[in-house]
């Protein structure tokens, strides 16, 4: 008996490679496995800045604001991605702008911020009527959905973050260990600061259509916190963290094809086993050592 469940195990495992391979031969495949990649080096490149400058909750709050944009969109038939850039852009501009100029905490002032869109964006929710494909496909993500103009938009988020985080390294780095000190040796703070919070604003609303609302942050926020368990120095945990971001995806939407699992909750379980395994190892090695 356990042996012909090991010889059906085993070809169910063969015909789902099969049929993997048999899908990456269409377009809308090699699109997301692509997508995938790109949107995998982005999250890893600034998850790393957003780690370290606790930055999460903001990206949180991003993402699910972004509902407004996606039900904007819906109700006014307008392409929900084209809603979401502009939407988590001044989002993001107003939000920081606020946490500067009040004197209330930062995680409340998110926390307002953050419930209120989402409320907004569940009142618009509801004025829908029919067909909410579009808007089911934003919260939960569909990364095989994605099409030529969502690859070019993230080509282009990842070049200008690229550029604008590696060509100020040195600057990105004193302002996330010491925004004082950079204060004081003349680096512009708030420049950086909303530059930073612009390109992560852009690099959410960009991977929404991937992974979801509900599950982009994680998008960001695990390869980064899985490279710092294994590397404290910066450059490296910084390659680290765009290894593991692209590697995850990569692997989660192969395993979402082979067994026809949804992509973007398969690519964040897979980043989030690794994490698992990664803390594991470095506590088994702290002992052993």
């Amino acid at each position: 008996m356990d042996s012909l469940i090991n010889i059906h195990s085993k070809f169910l495992v063969i015909t789902n490679l099969l049929e993997l391979v048999n899908l990456l031969q269409f377009p809308f495949m090699q699109r997301a496995i692509i997508g995938a990649v790109l949107m995998g080096i982005l999250g890893g490149l600034l998850g790393s800045f957003v780690t370290l400058r606790q930055l999460s909750f903001f990206s949180h709050a991003v993402s699910h604001a972004a509902l407004v944009g996606v039900t904007l969109g819906v109700l006014l038939g307008i392409n929900p991605t084209w809603m979401l850039l502009p939407f988590t852009l001044i989002f993001g501009v107003i939000v920081l702008y606020l946490i500067d100029n009040t004197d209330l905490a930062s995680d409340s002032i998110l926390s307002i911020v953050l419930s209120g869109a989402l409320a907004i964006g569940i009142i618009l929710a509801r004025m829908i009527t029919g067909y909410r494909g579009n808007l089911m496909a934003v919260l939960f993500g569909d990364i095989l959905a994605i099409d030529t103009t969502d690859l070019i938009l993230t080509v282009l988020v990842l070049l200008g973050s690229s550029a604008f985080l590696l060509s100020t390294l040195q600057q990105q780095i004193l302002l996330t260990l010491n925004p004082d000190v950079a204060q004081v040796q003349g680096i512009p703070v708030q420049l950086y600061r909303y530059g930073f919070v612009i390109l992560l604003s852009l690099a959410v609303a960009v991977a929404i259509k991937a992974v979801g609302v509900l599950l982009v942050n994680a998008f960001l926020v695990i390869p980064a916190s899985t490279a710092k368990l294994m590397s404290h120095h910066f450059r490296r945990f910084l390659i680290l963290s765009v290894i593991i971001g692209s590697s995850s995806s990569v692997v989660g939407m192969i395993i979402s094809g082979a067994f026809k699992l949804a992509s973007g909750p398969g690519i964040v379980l897979v980043q989030f086993l690794v994490f698992i395994i990664v803390f594991t190892w470095v506590k088994l090695r702290l002992k052993a050592a």
